[in-house]
């Protein structure tokens, strides 16, 4: 299963009035375990940067103004995304951002069901509980002290270890639950305890083996830990 853990830093609030994407960054996971494959990349949005949104990410009209319009990236994002399931935190704002790049550009838009929302799961899984990003940071135990300005490939590797935590740990399809299934099978499969074998395994050294171990030790002296009883 291939999902990709996804980041975007914009302009602002809304896409309809102006404001647009100047960040993209994105994780891959295979079967909840990250490949090492991410896609990366500062977008020029055409349009001068307001203060408030800089403060928040940092990137400004000086450092964006050479980067590609996203026309120039749109190809390249939507293969790297491809039909994967897309994990974002608040996943309506950075979808809806997404989708008006994309029609802006006459690209298939994004379907909606493709996301996985983390901070609807967090919301469900914690109610009451504060579920920005740095508090299930706080929660999980995950390190996030280089998180001073919202980066979209820096918040999607830490986004990325949160969603693991919020589906069950690093291997959620790994534990078997006596919840699964019925029967007098899954009845013993839960009450299953180890036992001593009956009779014990045959050692594996063989006397070659023995021999060159013995021979070892005579050169360590008396006083080897070997010797000791």
């Amino acid at each position: 299963m291939r999902e990709i853990v996804l980041d975007t830093e914009t302009t602002g609030f809304d896409p309809q009035s102006g404001d647009r994407i100047v960040e993209i960054g994105a994780v891959e996971l295979w079967n909840h375990v990250a490949t090492g494959r991410t896609y990366h990349q500062y977008i020029n949005p055409e349009r001068g940067m307001p203060q408030e949104a800089f403060e928040v990410h940092g990137l400004g009209d000086d450092f964006l103004r050479d980067k590609p319009v996203f026309a120039e990236i749109a190809d390249d994002f939507i293969a790297f995304v491809g039909d994967a399931k897309l994990v974002i935190h608040n996943a309506a704002f950075d979808m809806k951002f997404l989708n008006a790049e994309l029609g802006w550009v006459n690209r298939p838009k994004l379907p909606w069901d493709q996301a996985i929302d983390t901070l609807d799961i967090a919301r469900r899984k914690f109610p009451g509980s504060p579920a920005s990003l740095d508090a299930l940071c706080r929660r999980f135990g995950i390190d996030n002290a280089s998180r001073t300005l919202h980066g979209a490939l820096l918040d999607s590797e830490i986004l990325a270890e949160v969603y693991l935590e919020l589906i069950g740990g690093k291997q959620p399809d790994f534990g078997l639950t006596a919840g699964q299934g019925s029967g007098p099978s899954v009845a013993a499969e839960a009450d299953w305890r180890p036992y001593r074998r009956p009779d014990p395994l045959p050692p594996r050294i063989t006397d070659k083996e023995k021999a060159a171990h013995a021979a070892f030790l005579e050169t360590l002296g008396e006083n080897a830990l070997w010797n000791r009883s």
